[in-house]
């Protein structure tokens, strides 16, 4: 039998980080509490090399209609549908 040693986990360049504020492609409600699908922001809460965890902070739905109670969505890092948060404009200091 081989002996096998290993000394660390093996590095991993993960798109997205713990924390990272982003934007889903998803279904989920206007100001008007209209049901929408666009671009939503809201924070990964899990990361791992085949999925990503958004948590968002209004509702959002799951494709056939279905309300996620947690506002959790998962999509893969590399997907269309999830990108970094454009930053947004700020005011400038008077």
């Amino acid at each position: 039998m081989v002996d096998l040693r290993f000394t660390s986990a093996p590095d991993r360049d993960d798109l997205y980080q713990v924390g990272d504020r982003v934007e889903v492609y998803c279904d989920h409600e206007n100001d008007k509490k209209e049901r929408v699908r666009g671009w939503m922001e809201g924070v990964v809460v899990q990361v791992d090399p085949k999925i990503v965890a958004v948590q968002f902070t209004e509702p959002v739905y799951l494709t056939d209609g279905w309300m996620v109670p947690d506002h959790v969505l998962w999509c893969p890092p590399n997907s269309s549908q999830i990108r970094a948060a454009r930053k947004g404009k700020r005011r400038p200091r008077s």
